[in-house]
């Protein structure tokens, strides 16, 4: 029978490389899977790229790898607030992709599902234009956008069963779920551990198949 538990955070993040991209689930403190954030950091690995909807606020989140300085570039909606990542990119030190939260979402929706992209209008005639494709559809411009993978997705549930089923805590859901099918390696850490079959089926928001590896957060 399958079976995606591991014992702890640095099992869940072992493979990850230096240069490797990043995607990381969280919406300010909802979904922050901070087990996994301290673990990166514990593995020593540098020049990441991440993808997130934010660069961190100053807590037990990704201002943390900002102040270590493992991180390359960042690809997200909302880099206010996150004053570590600020320093270094007025300094040069750091490249960001900003992007619009709708399009981020769907980007890596569309990374997931396997498309080359997707049109939107948003962006259209503003500085998001810049460098990207044009696509014209009965008369109205729309912009391509590409979709984004990652080689791990890092993301927080609520509860799994050990088949790796999945659901998430209200507002904790927020971009995990798309996550969750646009990375090679999907890792997890959850507040409780189930058999299989104790999940309601029609509670269970992402099935175990995009699930890799799934660990029971320690008590806060």
């Amino acid at each position: 029978m399958r079976n995606v538990i591991v014992k702890d955070a640095n099992a869940a993040v072992s493979g990850l490389r230096d240069g490797d991209t990043v995607m990381v689930g969280g919406f300010g403190g909802a979904g922050v899977p901070r087990g996994m954030i301290e673990a990166v950091l514990e593995l020593g690995v540098r020049e990441l790229t991440v993808i997130s909807n934010n660069a961190g606020s100053g807590g037990q989140d990704l201002s943390m790898w900002f102040g270590a300085r493992i991180v390359r570039k960042i690809i997200c909606s909302y880099p206010r607030s996150a004053d570590v990542f600020a320093d270094q990119y007025r300094a040069g030190e750091v490249e960001l992709e900003l992007v619009p939260q709708g399009t981020l979402v769907e980007r890596i929706r569309a990374g997931g599902a396997g498309l080359g992209g997707f049109l939107t209008p948003t962006g259209v005639g503003t500085v998001f234009e810049n460098g990207k494709q044009k696509v014209v559809v009965d008369g109205r411009e729309f912009l391509l956008e590409k979709p984004l993978r990652a080689q791990f997705s890092l993301l927080k549930g609520r509860q799994a069963d050990v088949l790796g089923n999945l659901n998430y805590n209200k507002t904790a859901r927020n971009h995990s779920v798309v996550m969750a099918t646009a990375g090679e390696v999907v890792a997890v850490e959850v507040d409780e551990l189930l058999e299989p079959g104790e999940l309601d089926p029609e509670g269970i928001i992402t099935p175990c198949i995009f699930v890799d590896r799934v660990f029971l957060s320690r008590p806060a």
